[in-house]
């Protein structure tokens, strides 16, 4: 058995051209306009994708000069009671 290599684009244009109507080209017609309506839920998780909520800048500068003035303090039981925690919430 052969297998031969197709054109890449050979394939999206028969899809395009399938997708499309008779005689319709993309953006020929000014007048048509589509709206997209989100549901609340959608909105959120479009916002949650910003970015600017990823980190708290002010708490890691904190840690930070907490690290270098050697001021930090690790709790390990209190470490290890949240992976454990986290542990469970994963295995429900």
């Amino acid at each position: 058995m052969k297998i031969t290599p197709t054109p890449h684009n050979s394939t999206l244009n028969a899809i395009s051209s399938v997708r499309s109507p008779a005689g319709a080209q993309a953006g020929s017609s000014a007048s048509s306009k589509s709206t997209v309506e989100l549901s609340p839920a959608a909105r959120q998780l479009a916002s949650l994708q910003n970015g600017d909520n990823d980190v708290d800048l002010e708490r890691v500068q904190q840690i930070r000069d907490a690290i270098a003035s050697g001021q930090l303090k690790v709790d390990a039981g209190r470490v290890a009671d949240s992976l454990l925690a986290s542990v469970r919430e994963l295995l429900k």
